[in-house]
């Protein structure tokens, strides 16, 4: 097992999440239309809390709430349309559930005004790269970023070496902006911009990515890597997903981004009672 992250604690815009004691599980709500597992189910409002309540009551440690989809073919939206879709739930989550709120968006606009409505973490999937501003809204909220691997084209010349080049340029951007090296988090970036065999790959070298020293978030739920590989839809791969969440718990991953929260939540403190353990055996 790769060497677990030193415990420490995320600071969060005045909440706080201790990594490195247990994984960490991050539940998904998406306010989108076209979403590939569950678009259009929580766009009503009421709708999303109820499932923000679900997700809390299965497990989650916090919340992750996107209005556009970043499925491959999936129509981009004005960060306009985006906010609409997402404040007003950040804002009906935030006054009643007590966890801390991800914004997944790649628009600087919208993480700012996420945030002021009661967000406390920014999760790029462009990694500051496709909106140059995300960075300073980052360094001047005091926001924790995940910073997602992401290129416009799979061209790769030595693969797991250009992923982590391309993780270092984001890291490199937000670090020159003024964000604090410890409000960092590393996510791979599975399924984008990478085919099936590139995924397998990547999942076998996480621990290369953990061990640059940052915490990782792996978002691998309901993938299209696990439904081709298991022929099933969309609704019926929860034992995929659990297997990479097994894997990337072993190799360091401290966060794991899911939509099935109850069994991810299981699966992890499995994962974790075997490979955080104390040594008492009599080997005799």
């Amino acid at each position: 097992m790769n060497e677990i992250l030193n415990e420490r604690w995320l600071q969060m815009r005045g909440r706080e999440l201790k990594l490195g004691e247990r994984t960490l599980i991050m539940g998904i709500l998406n306010i989108t239309p076209d979403s590939f597992s569950d678009g259009g189910t929580f766009m009503d409002i009421e709708k999303a809390l109820d499932q923000a309540r679900r997700l809390v009551a299965e497990g989650a440690d916090m919340l992750d709430i996107g209005g556009e989809s970043t499925r491959p073919g999936a129509q981009p939206v004005t960060a306009e349309e985006e906010m609409a879709r997402v404040i007003p739930v950040i804002e009906a989550v935030a006054g009643e559930i007590d966890i801390p709120i991800s914004i997944d968006t790649y628009k600087a606009e919208t993480a700012r005004r996420a945030l002021e409505a009661g967000a406390h973490i920014i999760n790029d999937v462009w990694g500051c790269k496709k909106d140059r501003d995300m960075a300073q809204v980052a360094a001047d909220s005091g926001a924790p970023i995940i910073l997602m691997h992401n290129r416009e084209e799979a061209n790769y010349e030595h693969f797991l070496t250009d992923v982590i080049r391309d993780l270092e340029e984001s890291m490199d951007m937000a670090l020159q902006a003024g964000v604090q090296r410890e409000q960092i988090i590393l996510d791979p970036g599975f399924g984008f911009a990478k085919d099936m065999e590139q995924n397998l790959y990547l999942m076998n070298h996480l621990h290369v990515i953990c061990e640059l020293g940052y915490p990782v978030l792996l978002g691998t739920s309901r993938k299209r890597m696990i439904r081709h590989i298991l022929q099933r839809p969309v609704d019926d791969v929860v034992e995929g997903t659990a297997v990479t969440t097994v894997m990337g718990i072993e190799q360091g991953c401290s966060i794991i981004r899911v939509h099935d929260v109850k069994q991810m939540r299981r699966t992890a403190d499995m994962t974790d009672a075997i490979l955080r353990r104390k040594d008492g055996v009599n080997h005799g």
